[in-house]
């Protein structure tokens, strides 16, 4: 995938990271391939795309890779264990390279998605406007996190509807 961007479009500045799957249920009945897919594409599949977007980027001193979490990065829910083991290993990806990436000029951001993203399917309800996350503000956000000084870098960002409990 990398090598056919690179051919159509040139080198990347800037990678984003939203895939991930849920295997969703009771943790004595979860199927355990199920599991194995979920934690491959929620954070083997960031993996391979950190690993794959840092040597493009190192050589430029420049760069930024996005990676998307959800509130199940930071606490795992009921009957999602599969979904925040995934997620937290995504966020731990994000630490890590981070810290290696970021002295060498490329910016690594972990971006905590809390809350219900509004979609056709999932509008929000009459009587609770803005009430879930509009992907346009999570794309503006992301933006802005592209556009920050290599002096005061987020490591991570978190986004919720301004209704949102914590």
């Amino acid at each position: 995938m990398f090598a056919d961007a690179d051919s159509r479009l040139g080198e990347s500045d800037a990678v984003l990271y939203n895939a991930s799957a849920r295997a969703h249920g009771p943790i004595a009945e979860l199927d355990p391939e199920a599991v194995r897919k979920a934690i491959g594409i929620s954070a083997s599949g960031g993996f391979l795309v950190v690993q794959q977007a840092a040597p493009r980027m190192i050589p430029h001193s420049r760069g930024a890779i996005l990676l998307t979490g959800a509130s199940a990065s930071v606490k795992g829910y009921p009957l999602s264990a599969a979904f925040a083991m995934g997620k937290f290993a995504l966020r731990g990806l994000a630490q890590s390279t981070a810290r290696e990436l970021g002295p060498k000029g490329v910016h690594v951001a972990h971006s905590v998605i809390d809350g219900g993203v509004r979609s056709a399917r999932r509008p929000d309800p009459a009587d609770r406007p803005d009430s879930t996350l509009d992907p346009d503000g999570i794309a503006q956000s992301y933006l802005e996190v592209l556009r920050q000084p290599r002096s005061a870098w987020s490591l991570e960002v978190e986004l919720r509807p301004w209704v949102e409990t914590f």
